[in-house]
């Protein structure tokens, strides 16, 4: 039987999942996109769980798509065969759209490179922190693609448009720190595992419906106006009100008490 191709763990209220192909730098396959799916599955149905932290096996964080999974056995229809929008459509935007509607906080540590849907697959994640020697590296232009998985909207949201294109155009290698400067990640660490780990112990502390209306809130922000985005802010914060962990905030802030949030 082969091993599993992604590793999952709880550690309390933070669930660990570990991309696991270490020999190809931790890249897609469609089989690897089903255990990530099922992984993602196991932390949402346990509802002890309120973070989660994705990294990777070996020295690589994920490296994209494998390549080794695409037919360009030469012969007839190889244009059809060799076509990436299915596997777009079928794998890594569903990777994607699961990671963004998460019940829980993210947390990517990015133990090594990050290529291609790998760095994408990262700044998807709420928050990331990144080994010293890591690095993100737009690969599509260099085999005649363009960005995915969210990396064009991504790259641009955290980057601005002028760092975004340029990355994005050259295929340039972006280091760690140089990433953290800009933007597109949160920390550098030398350990990027056990820093994502405390962050996400964290996080899973506090009221983690608020956290994840958070990240609808920002994430949305720049498909609003002003005017918009003050209705969407009284809407949430009504439902919020009707929280366990609103009432239970508030009443340990006025009895000048730690708070014991429930993540209800």
């Amino acid at each position: 039987m082969s091993e599993a191709t992604v590793l999952y763990e709880e550690r309390g209220a933070v669930a660990l999942v570990t991309l696991n192909r270490p020999d190809a730098l931790n890249s897609f396959t469609r089989q690897m996109h089903h255990d990530l799916w099922a992984a993602l599955d196991r932390a949402e149905a346990n509802p002890v769980v309120r973070a989660l932290v994705i990294t990777g096996a070996g020295r690589g964080f994920c490296a994209g798509a494998d390549l080794a999974e695409f037919d360009f056995e030469p012969g007839p229809d190889l244009v059809q065969r060799a076509d990436p929008g299915p596997v777009i459509e079928q794998a890594f935007n569903p990777t994607a759209r699961r990671l963004q509607g998460l019940r829980m906080p993210t947390i990517a540590a990015v133990n090594g490179v990050a290529a291609g849907a790998g760095a994408s697959l990262a700044m998807c994640c709420d928050i990331a922190i990144a080994a010293t020697g890591a690095s993100f590296i737009q690969a599509f232009s260099k085999i005649g693609l363009v960005p995915d998985a969210g990396g064009s909207w991504l790259l641009v949201e955290r980057l601005g448009l002028a760092r975004a294109m340029a990355l994005a155009l050259t295929g340039d290698k972006l280091p760690a720190t140089q990433a953290k400067e800009w933007g597109m990640i949160w920390e550098v660490s030398d350990d990027c595992v056990g820093a994502s780990l405390a962050m996400a112990s964290k996080l899973a502390a506090m009221p983690t419906r608020a956290l994840v209306a958070t990240r609808a809130l920002l994430r949305d922000a720049s498909t609003r106006t002003l005017s918009q985005q003050l209705d969407v802010e009284r809407d949430t914060q009504s439902a919020l009100g009707k929280t366990h962990d609103y009432i239970e905030g508030v009443m340990a802030f006025r009895e000048k008490r730690p708070a014991q949030f429930k993540g209800e």
